[in-house]
């Protein structure tokens, strides 16, 4: 079978590199094309990738190009993972929104909202010329914010399910705390894309979760960056995107006393570029780990072989509600455990949800609507719209003058502003 990453320049790509060569027997590539307009970047990643694969001894053929159309032909599976403007974007998503006492980050509150808009016309761009060249082929996001472009990919009829490393950053973590292989942990994963909650962790099918609070409490909440008491009193495990919820203040005076993720990711990518032009380098180094997206080559290559080897088994990914949440409308996407395979995700059910978290769920979902209506056709009262909505804005100054802010730092990527 034939793979194509789109957004394969980027230094997160030798992590998946090194999963498609280590899980090759769950996913048999023949051919693995990466796809990235910036040829300086591509080129010491692709023959990175291709040392991997040779360390690894893996048979499959590695090429790179700038071409889109040519990369993507034939392919039988399009892997998203691009972030439109760079680092240099992302670190304006997580500055400007500070000035107004907002957080600023680059999926969440108005940072989210800027990068969906940049976002959204390129996926769909590259996803139509995904279709007209393979109309088969699986379309698999990792692209952020992925629960917005999930929805407007799969709303424009392309075959396609969001991904992202959250769940199984947990099942991971959980598995070590308890002392259990991952592969034994199952989660009860349910929300948004970055805004979920893990309702029970089951171990060979019986649900561990209250043990796993009184033993492993503390490194839960630390890992977490929360309250071990919020935790507690949850009864749950939020993810540490709800931080960005519950102590939204608390992480304004923390992002505002300390340099930006973009800036921190910006100096390691600089290094981790400097090590993948080393002819001697053949794995993935160490410092990657810091870059983020742990887990991302495991849960990628999983998702890819269900959706072509028909495998009909359980995943954590975003598709559409379609009644699994009822008091959400059906083309809302989630973000929960649903059954894979050729016909694509369908959800699993869900146990009726407590209102503080379909509360939240249902607020966020309203503003992602806003947010996709905003990017497929502009404008700024759209973009205002969607600000007002967002439950970590929801103030009409706060939202006018962040509507400006965005705009402002946007218009080379927004055709219509």
């Amino acid at each position: 079978m034939k793979l194509a990453v789109v957004g394969g320049g980027s230094t997160y790509t030798p992590e998946l590199i090194d999963g498609f060569a280590r899980l090759r027997d769950v996913l048999p590539l023949a051919e693995l094309v990466l796809i990235d307009p910036a040829a300086d970047r591509l080129e010491l990643v692709g023959a990175l990738a291709r040392r991997i694969f040779a360390k690894q001894g893996h048979p499959g053929k590695i090429s790179w190009t700038s071409d889109l159309d040519a990369g993507v032909d034939g392919a039988d599976a399009v892997l998203l993972q691009l972030r439109v403007g760079g680092q240099a974007a992302r670190n304006k998503d997580e500055t400007w929104p500070l000035e107004c006492g907002c957080v600023g980050q680059e999926t969440t509150g108005a940072g989210g909202l800027a990068k969906a808009l940049r976002t959204v016309p390129v996926v769909l761009d590259i996803a139509e010329r995904v279709r007209r060249r393979n109309p088969d082929a699986w379309i698999v996001d990792f692209t952020n914010p992925v629960g917005i472009v999930t929805r407007a990919l799969l709303t424009e009829g392309h075959r396609a399910v969001g991904l992202c490393n959250v769940a199984i950053g947990f099942q991971r973590k959980f598995a070590r705390l308890l002392g259990v292989t991952p592969e034994r942990v199952e989660l009860e994963h349910v929300g948004l894309n970055h805004l979920t909650w893990e309702r029970a962790v089951r171990v060979d099918g019986e649900d561990v979760l209250p043990r796993l609070l009184a033993e492993h409490g503390d490194a839960v909440a630390e890992d977490l960056h929360m309250p071990r008491s919020l935790v507690d009193r949850l009864g749950v495990v939020p993810s540490y995107y709800l931080r960005y919820y519950y102590q939204h203040d608390e992480v304004v005076r923390e992002q505002r006393r300390k340099p930006s993720r973009a800036a921190e990711v910006a100096a390691i990518e600089k290094q981790l570029l400097e090590m993948y032009g080393d002819e001697k380098l053949d794995e993935k180094p160490e410092l990657l780990a810091k870059r983020g997206g742990a887990f991302y080559s495991e849960a990628a290559v999983a998702l890819t072989s269900s959706l072509l080897r028909d495998t009909g088994d359980t995943q954590i990914v975003n598709t559409f509600n379609n009644g699994t949440l009822p008091f959400l409308p059906d083309d809302a996407v989630i973000e929960v455990p649903a059954t894979v395979g050729a016909t694509g995700a369908r959800p699993l059910p869900v146990r009726p949800l407590e209102p503080l978290f379909s509360g939240l769920i249902g607020h966020v979902t309203a503003y992602e609507r806003l947010a996709l209506d905003a990017a497929l056709k502009g404008g700024r009262d759209r973009v205002f719209q969607a600000l007002l909505a967002h439950p970590l804005i929801g103030q009409i100054a706060y939202a006018e003058q962040l509507t400006d802010d965005l705009l402002a730092h946007n218009r080379e990527h927004l055709t219509w502003a």
